[in-house]
Order: structure tokens, then C-alpha cells, then sequence
């Protein structure tokens, strides 16, 4: 492992900034490079700024810092690429085969490319979402998703490509702000509960969707890139899965830490694409070949949130 020396592409946003942390705590700050197009970052290691679009940049700080694996997260997410849909393609799709080609050229061992569940269409069988099932996306980011997994496997079958994914879904984590998912109502209510007193959702009510705590999200990452190659017998994208829950539950979940909560509903554009998604996945394809498994459900992550939220006075 001594040799390991990791690059974190798109390392300022929601699971980026937790990744970083979490390998550096693995493999060491000297063994891991964080990276953005930010001019700079708090990080307490090594920083530099880069676009995943530029692949003579990509390539020229791969080489010279001798990376071994890259985490490549840079993505404009589902609600953001709606509203500018050319970029959302352009990013998400260019950046891929930055890395890939990279991988495929022997500069890089491994890579990581995080999938979601908004490769799933309405089309997809909305309960217990199998692993191999139908997928029609409707959105710009599903259809970048649902295009890189298939590249990701293309990769790996031809030239051999060491590429391994999860398909994320909501991420909720109270070391970043929300970036721009539909799925963010699910970070943005704690603040607002404890800010407050209440929020407004852009959500209906009953609209149940797949979630993860974030420390259940990097473990999933850190984990799927430690098992033998051999071990990995889905090249795609894997599910993997913790809890589901509609605005309602959790609201209720925050109201016994703070009874005097009250939420409200207004459904925007949001609420399309999230109908469009499965309520609930099935991951026993990630449980059965790398030992995947979740330490958080819904009560223990409500209290963590907001404990920590508290503790970090990011609120209030």
C-alpha cells in the first residue's frame, strides 16, 4: 500500500471533501492530492487546481505527482444540469474519458467513477430496484450516468481498465452544504430545522427515495476500491443501498429532537425528476461480492446530523 498515491478530482464537493479526509486518514497526507477548479481549498494536505476537462493538465499533474488511483467526482449534478444541460452532458461525459484514456495509456492503476440512481427512468420498477433491470433516465445527468457506466464496463472489457463504481443515492452529510441534487432537501431540512424552526420543501410529502449517510457513501467508495480486482464482477455501476424515506418521515424523525418543527410543501421542477426515480433499491449484488454494508438508518442518522451540526455551529 506504501506505493498507493491518490488523486481526488471535483475534492470540494459533498462526498469529495469527506473522501479526502477519509483516505488521508487510511493512507497518509503525503499519499493523497486533492483537486478542484477552485483557485484554493482548506485541506490539510496537498491542493492543486485542475480541471477534468483539460486533459494535458490532467495528464501532467498525474505524472508529476506519480498518482497510482484517481477519484474522478467532478459531475454537475441532477437539479443543476436541468437547467444548463449542454454543460451537464459536456462535463460529466469529457471528464470520464479524461481518466479513462488515461487508465487505458497504463498512466494510471485504478480508477473511481461514482454512478447514481438517476440512471433510472420511469420506466424502472420503482420497489426494491433490482441491480439488472430496465433504464430509460430522463434527465441529463441520468443519461450521463446511465452513457459513463456503460463506457466504464466498454473500458474494461477491451483494453482491461481497472474502473469501479457504486450508483450513489441521496447523500446527506453535515460537512458540506447541498450542491444541487434533488435529493438535497435531505441536508437542507436539518439546517433549516435547526436555523429555523421549519422548512419549506420542494418535495411532496410522500415522495419516498433512496438515501445514505455519508459515512456509509465513502465507506462504500473506499471499500469497492480495496477488494482484488477479481472480486468485482459488475464493471458498470453497482447498487448499493442504506435506507428510503419520504419528507414526512424524516420530518417526524427531527421532530422528536426538536418538537417545535413544522414543515410545509411546494413542489418545483424537482419534483418530476424525483418521481421519475425508485423509491427504494435493491443492492444484494454489492452485499454478495464485496461485503457491502451500512452502519446507518434513519434514526441513528437524525441524531448524528443534528448533534454534529450543533457541534460544528454550521447553524444558528
Amino acid at each position: 500500500m506504501s506505493d498507493t498515491r491518490i488523486l481526488v478530482i471535483g475534492a470540494c464537493g459533498q462526498v469529495g471533501t469527506e473522501l479526502v479526509e477519509n483516505l488521508a486518514l487510511r493512507f497518509g497526507n503525503d499519499a493523497v492530492i486533492a483537486s478542484d477548479i477552485r483557485d484554493e481549498a482548506s485541506f490539510d494536505l496537498a491542493y492543486i487546481k485542475l480541471d477534468v476537462m483539460d486533459r494535458e493538465a490532467v495528464k501532467n499533474a498525474i505524472v508529476k505527482h506519480k498518482i497510482t488511483e484517481v477519484y474522478n467526482l467532478a459531475a454537475l449534478l441532477s437539479a443543476t444540469a436541468e437547467k444548463n444541460p449542454e454543460f451537464g452532458w459536456k462535463l460529466n461525459m469529457e471528464g470520464l474519458f479524461s481518466i479513462l484514456d488515461l487508465a487505458k495509456e497504463g498512466v494510471i492503476k485504478k480508477v473511481f467513477w461514482p454512478s447514481s440512481i438517476a440512471v433510472f427512468g420511469p420506466t424502472t420498477p420503482r420497489i426494491d430496484t433490482p441491480q439488472f433491470t430496465i433504464i430509460e433516465p430522463t434527465t441529463v445527468y441520468g443519461i450521463s450516468k446511465f452513457a459513463g457506466e456503460r463506457w466504464c464496463e466498454y473500458y474494461h472489457k477491451r483494453w482491461g481498465v481497472d474502473v469501479r463504481s457504486v450508483r450513489y443515492p441521496g447523500l446527506i452529510g453535515y460537512k458540506s452544504l447541498p450542491g444541487g441534487g434533488t435529493t438535497d432537501y435531505a441536508v437542507d431540512i436539518f439546517h433549516q430545522a435547526l436555523k429555523e424552526g421549519s422548512y419549506e420543501c420542494f418535495l411532496k410529502e410522500n415522495t419516498a427515495l433512496p438515501m445514505m449517510y455519508m459515512s456509509d457513501a465513502i465507506k462504500a467508495t473506499i471499500d469497492i476500491m480495496q477488494v482484488p480486482a477479481e472480486e468485482i464482477k459488475i464493471r458498470s455501476s453497482y447498487n448499493i443501498s442504506a435506507m428510503s424515506f419520504d419528507p414526512a418521515q424524516i420530518a417526524n424523525e427531527i421532530k422528536k429532537h426538536i418538537p417545535e418543527f413544522s414543515i410545509s410543501y411546494n413542489p418545483d421542477f424537482r419534483q418530476a425528476i424525483a418521481d421519475n426515480w425508485p423509491a427504494s433499491i435493491n443492492d444484494n449484488e454489492a452485499r454478495k461480492d464485496w461485503n457491502w454494508s451500512n452502519a446507518f438508518t434513519l434514526e441513528n442518522m437524525v441524531t448524528d446530523m443534528l448533534e454534529n451540526l450543533k457541534e460544528r455551529n454550521l447553524v444558528g
